[in-house]
């Protein structure tokens, strides 16, 4: 990964921003800022991806995948968690 310096907003991103600040504000005229939503989203992210790998063993691999399965992240079964992301 390379460090950057700006984010490009497109109108998808700043929809999914939008919608993701939606998701951790406090109430209706909450407007947190960029850097809580993009830690909020990385902090999701990486402890979803933790809880699958903690529920392997005790929840069948059919029922993870139904749950876990996203755009971002793809469980394949009984090998293991990929991104599908790039």
């Amino acid at each position: 990964m390379t460090d950057r310096t700006t984010l490009r907003l497109s109108d998808e991103r700043k929809r999914l921003l939008d919608e993701a600040a939606a998701i951790i504000g406090s109430g209706e005229h909450d407007d947190p800022p960029r850097s809580d939503v993009i830690d909020a989203a990385l902090t999701h992210l990486i402890q979803s991806k933790q809880n699958i790998d903690d529920a392997r063993g005790e929840v069948d691999p059919v029922t993870i995948q139904k749950i876990a399965n996203t755009d971002v992240l793809a469980l394949h079964y009984r090998t293991s968690v990929d991104s599908r992301w790039r």
